[in-house]
């Protein structure tokens, strides 16, 4: 007999069907298998000690501070720990207690209820002479041959702005923005290459913004995170999808000491006003996808905060998108150029496809689709 310890499995299901478990045993033993990790903030004392009770008596914890038992304190931030399984039993166990704890049974659901969506890679065109990584800038016809690159790498949306979002970018005129923009998408749109790939509008100029969905954009990738109504009624008007992205100020001021109390609660919540701000104006929840800002209005310490529990943002029903390409926060953990960042980014992007993610913005198009199927396999 030989025994040895198992890595991630991804896929739980597909490992038991190839070890030959019955087809009933399949789905029990999977949720079984899926340990989860649900921090709870605020959590009202009282409901705490219920909770870690109900959760001790079916196999699960909650990890608690020290006091709890004592009520010292009002309020309790705690790390609820079981397998899908637990978590399942407990979103229906906690829905008869009071204290909050119908609040936490409601939220437990929407976790579970998460599915797995295909990956999805996002090429970057800068039409502009400011952006922070000189190897994505190109106008005109450099800029098509570099779109027609992207498609035969396997990029599946190809993300085209025309005006630098870096920290303390120069401010941009509407018409020069356009006049950046007008060549790519003419020719996008006469050479009907949105029938090759999806592309997407990088931008929160309406004018612009209507410009290239009259030329075949389905996308609009807005780092101001939906801020402008007329985005959002240009995006229902064209039934095209429209990416939020968080952002603490403006490229001008964002990393001026930026702060926050709890990076993935404010980010959450911002997420929650502008999502029904666009539901409000007619637009569909699947056409929705989020960007949690790598970079923008945030230090080293929030942004890995927020890949490693990019998982939390899939709770939303809206597809998820990361966006760390050859960005200062690599060279943070490792001082390099920007040029020698391709090795940092991958590790970035593929911890945050493991996290959740489900769409890469990046520069190296064809580097992430390697990756991504190599890694595809070992998970």
């Amino acid at each position: 007999m030989h025994i040895y310890k198992l890595g991630t499995i991804k896929d739980k299901k597909q490992a038991l069907k190839t070890l030959g478990v019955e087809s009933g045993g399949v789905g029990i033993m999977a949720k079984k298998m899926e340990l989860m990790y649900f921090f709870i903030k605020d959590l009202k004392c009282p409901a705490a000690n219920i909770l870690k009770q109900d959760a001790l008596s079916i196999g699960a914890d909650l990890a608690v501070p020290g006091g709890v038992i004592l009520c010292e304190k009002p309020l309790y931030d705690c790390i609820l720990v079981g397998t899908r399984k637990h978590m399942e039993v407990l979103s229906k166990k906690e829905l008869a207690q009071p204290f909050g704890l119908k609040t936490v049974a409601s939220e437990l659901k929407k976790f579970l209820a998460v599915k797995d969506v295909p990956t999805q890679i996002m090429g970057v065109i800068n039409a502009n002479d400011d952006s922070f990584f000189v190897g994505s800038r190109f106008k005109e016809v450099d800029a098509i041959a570099q779109i027609k690159q992207m498609i035969d790498d396997g990029g599946c949306i190809i993300d085209i702005g025309a005006v630098s979002s870096r920290p303390n970018a120069q401010v941009v005129s509407e018409l020069v923005e356009l006049e950046r923009m007008k060549f790519i998408c003419d020719v996008i749109a006469s050479e009907k290459l949105y029938e090759k790939v999806v592309f997407s509008v990088d931008s929160y100029t309406p004018s612009v913004v209507e410009y290239a969905l009259k030329s075949g954009f389905t996308l609009i990738n807005d780092i101001t995170g939906a801020s402008d109504e007329a985005i959002i009624k240009l995006a229902v008007k064209y039934d095209a999808k429209l990416c939020i992205m968080h952002m603490q100020g403006t490229p001008q001021t964002m990393q001026k000491n930026p702060s926050y109390d709890d990076v993935m609660v404010e980010v959450s919540q911002f997420f929650e006003v502008r999502i029904a701000k666009c539901e409000a104006l007619g637009m569909d929840r699947k056409n929705i996808i989020l960007d949690v800002g790598i970079g923008f209005g945030k230090t080293l310490e929030h942004n890995l905060t927020l890949i490693k529990n990019m998982a939390h943002f899939q709770v939303f029903g809206c597809e998820v998108l990361i966006g760390a390409s050859r960005k200062s926060m690599i060279d943070k953990i490792i001082s390099t150029s920007v040029e020698e960042r391709l090795a940092g980014t991958l590790a970035i992007h593929l911890k945050a496809v493991e996290n959740g993610a489900s769409i890469v913005r990046c520069h190296d198009v064809k580097e992430h689709v390697q990756a991504l199927e190599v890694n595809k396999v070992l998970l």
